[in-house]
């Protein structure tokens, strides 16, 4: 039986001729890279950037297949190969070099008066206050009372979602062999009248985190999960925790998580 890869693509000029290029170089030596994606691949090469890496595992529905990355886009974190690498990724592949890295992404119930709706989210979920308004929320940790929040919102992030939108709104960045949870501040008000956390908080992976909204606004409420927006009537609760779900993240053996970090950020 032939061995068989997918390849992924965004619809970028220069991701769709890398995406041909590769095809024509795994096909030479033996690989079946099929038109429509295949459970039964060996491996996911996605050609783009975070984004398109973000779509790929959630328009397939987190398939239980190692997935790595060719950079086509800017950040590019997720994306571990450069174009100029592809010749060296595929013999260090096939000389099985590499290792697997298995993240956890997170999921949140979101509940309303009449039903509850799950979402997954690889690198963040964000509970914010619709049309910019000022939101209010009461933040449980394993059913202990931690603050009532008052501000922008709050981000609720994982170990790799740490360098994303959590890096930006001033969370700490985490190793992703870690396993935590972190929630993230969204300018929050620091008053005589309000009192929120003004940094980040670091919890345990097991953590059940719960907010509940206090509503000044009915319906104000936006839950935004790697970047898509969700709309809900009459959010009750929110009940966030570490998805059983797992992402398999091919690695080369010489790609090093803080490397990276100063070579993206600074």
């Amino acid at each position: 039986m032939k061995r068989i890869i997918n390849i992924t693509n965004n619809d970028y000029k220069r991701s769709i001729q890398t995406a041909q290029m590769l095809k024509q170089k795994l096909e030479c030596i033996g690989f079946y890279v099929p038109d429509v994606f295949s459970y039964d691949a060996e491996l996911i090469i996605c050609i783009g950037g975070d984004g398109s890496f973000l779509r790929t595992v959630r328009e397939y529905n987190f398939p239980d297949i190692p997935i790595v990355g060719i950079n086509t886009g800017h950040l590019g974190f997720f994306q571990d190969i450069q174009t100029h690498e592809i010749d060296e990724f595929i013999d260090l592949y096939m000389k099985e070099e590499y290792f697997i890295q298995e993240i956890r992404p997170i999921e949140a119930a979101i509940c309303t008066r009449k039903s509850c709706i799950e979402t997954i989210g690889i690198n963040e979920i964000v509970i914010k206050g619709d049309k910019s308004r000022t939101v209010h929320l009461n933040i449980s940790v394993d059913n202990n009372f931690i603050e009532r929040f008052s501000g922008d919102g709050i981000l609720i992030s994982t170990p790799v979602g740490s360098t994303a939108y959590n890096y930006s709104a001033g969370g700490s960045i985490v190793d992703p062999r870690l396993k935590l949870i972190q929630i993230t501040p969204l300018a929050p008000i620091n008053t005589t009248a309000y009192r929120s956390f003004t940094s980040s908080i670091i919890l345990s992976d097991d953590s059940i985190i719960k907010v509940a909204p206090e509503y000044r606004f009915e319906n104000s409420i936006l839950i935004v999960t790697d970047g898509i927006e969700y709309r809900f009537d009459e959010i009750v609760e929110i009940v966030v925790q570490t998805s059983k779900i797992g992402v398999k993240l091919l690695k080369l053996k010489n790609g090093e998580f803080w490397s990276k970090v100063s070579e993206k950020f600074l």
